[in-house]
């Protein structure tokens, strides 16, 4: 039980507002506390290993929300958590920030050692796309947890991306140097004011450099017969070579960045659907994980409220229902049958 004293004790003055979740068994609980004269609490949502407080900047009367997370260990148990953030994020239908120790990593650098990324990993990164979420840096140390020998960075902030960008564009050699260009002239501009203002030539340079795609990967397909044809009769040499290679290489790079563009397009059309139903889903998933879930057994005739004790009981009962029962040998007498 979190108290005003003790959050006092941990703030240093009476101006913090707070909320937290209970400890319950091993798992550690979370206080989110704020500034009491800066953020202002509507509402507030609270999971296992989450805490979700919505509300209002008093400054600029800006309408956000912020998520504390304590990750969950196995990936099973990942999965879910990331499906009720996602729930708890259409549910807010406003800025939500994630913060805390997530438990995971989206890059193989975060753990020293490793050399490629585990399932929930890739399952994790794929949910951060998904949500369309920033992954804030961390300028001050590469590694946010330590044992012994072993550190990762599983500690991080996910915001809203400022604006809308597609992934594509980030493979294009000349995007980020458009970017940069265009911030530099816009001057001493508030960071929301230049973001705003570069929604025009974004949309310039995507017509100029990916607009119509199909058009794009046809042309360089044309190009390539027209030099299979010349090498069909006989007009072979090294700069024939060297063309052909690299059309090629220009034709794969269009495939990817159409493959990347509608991959989004879909994870985008989807998230949409999802937050159209988000308040039917989550009542649905939560009344599954109810109905699914065993408080009590009754064994030989007393209660149990022990979750071992439940788990070897259904296990014992499972086993001794489908066990494979021994047969007896059946043989035939000589002349038995005539």
């Amino acid at each position: 039980m979190v108290t005003r004293f003790d959050v006092m004790q941990l703030w240093g003055n009476d101006g913090a507002g707070w909320e937290f979740v209970e400890v319950k068994g091993a798992s550690g609980g979370l206080l989110l506390m704020w500034d009491m004269t800066m953020f202002k609490l509507s509402n507030c949502y609270k999971g296992g290993r989450w805490l979700c407080v919505d509300g209002v900047m008093i400054k600029n009367n800006f309408r956000c929300a912020f998520c504390l997370v304590y990750g969950e260990h196995d990936r099973e148990s990942k999965l879910v958590v990331w499906e009720e953030l996602s729930f708890l994020s259409g549910l807010c239908q406003v800025p939500l920030c994630f913060m805390g120790d997530f438990n995971e990593i989206v890059q193989v650098e975060e753990r020293r050692g490793s050399t490629s990324l585990p399932r929930s990993a890739v399952e994790f990164k794929s949910w951060i796309n998904d949500m369309e979420l920033m992954d804030l840096a961390l300028p001050d140390r590469q590694f946010t947890w330590y044992r012994g020998q072993s550190c990762s960075r599983i500690d991080r902030v996910l915001g809203p991306r400022p604006f809308r960008s597609l992934d594509a564009w980030f493979t294009h050699e000349r995007f980020l140097r458009m970017v940069k260009e265009e911030l530099r002239c816009l001057g001493e501009m508030q960071l929301m004011d230049k973001l705003k203002a570069l929604t025009l030539p974004l949309g310039r340079w995507h017509r100029k450099h990916f607009g119509n795609l199909d058009r794009r990967i046809n042309n360089f397909e044309e190009e390539i017969r027209k030099v299979d044809d010349l090498v069909s009769n006989g007009v072979y040499d090294g700069t024939t070579e060297a063309r052909r290679k690299a059309l090629v290489s220009a034709c794969k790079v269009w495939y990817v960045r159409k493959e990347i563009h509608w991959k989004q397009m879909s994870r985008s059309r989807h998230a949409k659907e999802m937050d159209k139903n988000t308040r039917y889903f989550h009542n649905l998933a939560s009344a599954r994980r109810r109905t699914n879930r065993i408080d009590a057994l009754r064994i030989h005739g007393r209660l149990v409220w022990n979750p071992s004790r439940i788990k070897i009981a259904i296990r014992e009962f499972y086993k001794e229902l489908y066990h494979q029962e021994k047969s007896p040998n059946i043989g035939f007498r000589e002349r038995l049958v005539r």
